[in-house]
């Protein structure tokens, strides 16, 4: 066994580190191949890789919270405050929208969709994982006992386009139903607007659901990520139950008792000049973007909420706004996104930053709790996975990113959530429209299985 190393990102708590010649792609080809629980916070654009298993689940359904099987008290972030107390570490997992639905007090939706069979949080404890960071890896071991990667099968190879590469075969686009057409979405974003005049809301963030069958996830987040590699991605198998993702959004980001949220309201599609992206039409996309005023208010609204809700957790004067209005370009979207951060009160960590700002006001509308009321009314199902937060808990340190791009997979089928949010200004035609631009990526993604 080679020599041990100072641990890279010390705050997952290893207690042994030695380094090791291994690519991302094929560190999480071996962790993988045992078929158990196996996640992956993949940063295929930029940053730092975690590939991990572990022995210990905190698993959350119908509200009731289960660690390692034995039930815990609590609500998603109770219950996982005293998963960490009693089995300190790092923890990676997801909040489902729902979880949060319930921390505000109200009972989420109901319904035999498929979003309703998912976990509504899950997080694994990582006992063994692969840190990968500018291209230096390390194996690493929560107990201080050495271990190595067994013989490393070939990566999951990364398809191009919508065909399986493997078989010849796509998801077909018969087998994909959305839980709304085009009329129907458009008839519930001008009920949204109704809301607004009314003055039950500011802002409204309507979702929608597409359920496919059962799929290979791991070549689809091999495609997903080929075709939007993103800082925030990842791929977590916990309890049966497959979350990949190309998020671009990040929820929260703790450290150093500094608690940042970067809040995406206001999507464009990507210029096409030529069958290549870029271009006039690109850059004047972008632009359409920044002086939308339907999209400026929108995101500002949300920033409003961002900034009330972290100052419930922040020092007096130290919430501010980092950055307002900025658009960022990912290979298939324009997104406009701003950046809110606080100082963390002495006393509060991650957390307590989760229970404050979960679920996420980009996902929700404001003010909060009523608009997540009147959501519910409207869309008539749980969303599931999507719209809630997925990534690494550990020490004083949080990385989460929102739900969204992502593609959520169990054994009997798939579930694609997709939404926008809806203001006074909103046109039902267009919103229809940015629907099927943000779903593209992912229906292009899916490999049969």
């Amino acid at each position: 066994m080679p020599a041990t190393s100072a641990p890279l990102l010390p705050h997952l708590g290893a207690r042994w580190a030695t380094s090791v010649d291994v690519t991302p792609e094929a560190a999480f080809a071996s962790l993988e191949a045992s078929g158990g629980d196996v996640v992956w916070l993949d940063s295929s654009s930029s940053g730092a890789h975690v590939i991990g298993v572990g022995s210990h689940a905190l698993v959350i359904r119908g509200g009731r919270a289960t660690l390692d099987g034995e039930p815990i008290g609590g609500d998603a972030v109770a219950a996982l405050d005293q998963a960490r107390a009693r089995l300190p570490g790092a923890w990676i997992g997801w909040f489902g929208y729902e979880a949060g639905v319930r921390m505000l007090g109200l009972e989420p939706e109901e319904g035999d969709e498929a979003a309703g069979r998912f976990p509504e949080a899950a997080w694994l404890l990582l006992d063994r994982w692969v840190v990968s960071v500018e291209g230096s890896a390390q194996l690493q071991s929560r107990d201080g006992e050495p271990w190595a990667l067994e013989q490393e099968p070939d990566p999951v190879p990364e398809p191009a386009g919508s065909v399986d590469r493997r078989t010849g075969r796509r998801v077909d686009p018969a087998l994909l139903h959305w839980r709304d057409g085009d009329v129907a979405y458009a008839e519930k974003v001008e009920r949204c607007r109704e809301h607004i005049r009314e003055g039950d809301s500011y802002v409204l963030c309507l979702t929608t659901a597409i359920e496919g069958p059962p799929i290979d996830a791991i070549a689809t987040h091999a495609r997903l990520r080929a075709a939007n590699p993103v800082h925030h991605g990842g791929l977590l198998r916990i309890a049966g139950v497959t979350v990949s993702s190309a998020s671009p959004e990040t929820f929260l980001h703790v450290e150093g008792g500094v608690a940042t949220t970067r809040p995406i309201k206001g999507t464009r599609r990507r210029g096409d000049a030529d069958g290549v992206l870029g271009g006039a039409d690109d850059a004047a996309l972008a632009l359409e973007l920044f002086e939308s005023e339907k999209e400026r208010a929108e995101n500002v609204m949300i920033v409003d909420l961002c900034r009330n809700d972290l100052q419930r957790v922040s020092a007096p004067g130290s919430v501010e706004v980092a950055s307002l209005l900025e658009v960022e370009t990912y290979p298939t979207v324009h997104q406009l996104v701003s950046t809110v951060r606080g100082r963390l009160l002495p006393g509060l960590g991650p957390l307590d930053a989760v229970r404050a700002l979960f679920p996420a006001g980009s996902m929700t509308g404001a003010p909060k709790r009523r608009t997540v009321e009147l959501l519910g009314a409207l869309e008539g199902a749980p969303r599931g996975v999507y719209s809630g937060c997925f990534g690494l808990v550990a020490a004083d340190v949080c990385h989460l990113a929102m739900v969204i791009r992502s593609v959520v997979a169990d054994e009997h089928g798939t579930h694609i959530g997709v939404g926008g949010g809806v203001t006074a200004l909103s046109d039902p035609a267009f919103e229809v429209e940015e629907l099927h631009v943000k779903a593209a990526a992912m229906l292009a993604a899916l490999v049969p299985r």
